[in-house]
């Protein structure tokens, strides 16, 4: 049965699948705009998030006007039961409600999204990412443990890594070879900060911090590590290529051929029309296919660019939760052990004793490596960066090594990453321990 008509079963019978979102940021408020009523078959069931008043905000906008501040999975029960939509402050009042079926992580935060995924897997509920900073950090690990506990984490359709993944499987079921795909990027500058970011960030109602991430390639190279690990593909070079064109058409000639064939690669087309969306490249040799490749107007090959001109995540995830909901099937899941991590690199000459502001901050930018090349050099993850003093000076544009930080105690983040790496060690490559802070 396709998803569509199942979800309209589900509507029809009056059993719609019921989302529990964490999380009420922009990206949250969009989602809940989209799930409140748009959705046949599917319901924003409960939100959480630690400012009620954000909360309340994404209900009055998506046109919710009942709606009731609970604080136990009791409570939240009895609220849903009745066909009232929940509000806690408490992310665990929803993953212990059994009346929520899946639990949609937005946060864009690691420590405490770390936590709530756990807890959703303690509970038995499917997990839907729309958190490309969780998911390029402990993707892997994250995916074991849904596996062990027997449900679903799958990142989300609408976000890049989705839409690259939606299409290249779709190529591959009618028997193409992908040997590349990754993002349509507008702009990198490695030296955006917060200041820099600001008017841009309250013209559009973001957070300052995730519109810098955007722009100075960290989340670009989040989103390729979790595509990355999702198909195996790995990245020509530190960075990526990340070739300037005109259409995203062009990257078929632009992209290293004999990367693309010995291990398929993660990449993005800068500048190129359509100007966002995700692309595919497939190889095909045999001449007769060629022919009626460049009939349709493809090319002359041996590489074609197939692409999607869009990704709207707030409309997307729907398709996700659909597909987990009836067929428990992921849009876009590690494969294995990490393929590609983000490393952490100096923004601007860095001095012994700063404190590292992490993701979409002063100090640094993150920048996509293999895994293996990563940890050859102890590279310190971006994901695991903020709280960290430096130990020595780090010239602008260096890789922040583990050895050059004393990191903050006790991280659930920093925990499953380890294991993470114990569980699939690089070959001729030892990873280096995080300092303990010092007691004060």
């Amino acid at each position: 049965m396709n998803i569509d008509t199942a979800l309209m079963e589900r509507e029809t019978q009056g059993r719609p699948v019921r989302v529990g979102m964490i999380g009420a940021g922009a990206t949250g408020r969009a989602i809940a705009l989209q799930l409140a009523g748009s959705v046949r078959g599917i319901r924003l069931a409960g939100l959480a998030n630690r400012t009620i008043a954000h909360g309340e905000r994404a209900y009055r906008e998506a046109g919710v006007s009942d709606w009731r501040r609970v604080d136990s999975a009791r409570a939240a029960e009895a609220a849903i039961g009745d066909g009232v939509p929940v509000l806690t402050d408490d992310p665990s009042v929803l993953t212990g409600c059994k009346d929520i079926d899946i639990i949609v992580e937005v946060t864009g935060s690691l420590e405490a999204a770390a936590g709530v995924v756990l807890e959703a897997f303690h509970r038995r509920k499917n997990v839907v990412l729309v958190n490309a900073e969780l998911d390029s950090l402990i993707g892997p690990i994250l995916k074991t443990k849904a596996d062990e506990a027997g449900v679903v984490l799958t990142h989300t359709d609408g976000d890049e890594p989705g839409v690259a993944m939606t299409l290249l499987r779709y190529l591959r079921l009618n028997g193409l070879r992908p040997v590349a795909a990754g993002n349509i990027k507008g702009m990198v500058d490695h030296y955006r900060n917060p200041d820099t970011q600001k008017a841009f960030a309250e013209k559009n109602d973001q957070d300052v911090r995730k519109v810098t991430s955007f722009a100075d390639s960290t989340k670009l190279s989040m989103e390729t590590t979790v595509l990355a690990n999702a198909t195996g593909f790995q990245v020509g070079r530190r960075g990526m290529h990340g070739p300037s064109c005109k259409d995203v058409r062009e990257m078929a000639g632009l992209l290293p051929p004999e990367q693309m064939l010995a291990t398929g690669l993660v990449d993005y087309a800068l500048g190129a029309a359509p100007y966002t969306g995700a692309f595919v490249i497939v190889h095909e040799d045999a001449p007769l296919k060629q022919t009626q490749l460049a009939y349709y107007k493809l090319g002359d090959g041996p590489f074609y660019v197939f692409y999607t001109p869009f990704h709207l995540p707030h409309i997307q995830i729907a398709s996700t939760i659909g597909r987990v909901a009836v067929l428990r099937d992921a849009t876009v899941a590690p494969l294995g052990g990490p393929v590609c991590e983000v490393l952490t690199v100096a923004k601007r000459d860095l001095r012994a004793g700063e404190t590292l502001d992490g993701v979409g901050g002063f100090c640094a930018y993150g920048l996509i490596d293999n895994t293996g090349s990563a940890r050859a050099i102890d590279a310190l993850p971006i994901g695991l960066s903020e709280g960290c003093v430096l130990t020595r000076d780090v010239a602008k544009d260096s890789v922040i090594s583990l050895g050059d930080v004393i990191a903050p105690c006790g991280r659930l983040t920093e925990a499953l990453w380890r294991e993470q790496c114990q569980r699939w060690p690089q070959q001729r490559t030892q990873t280096a321990s995080l300092q303990p802070e010092m007691a004060s």
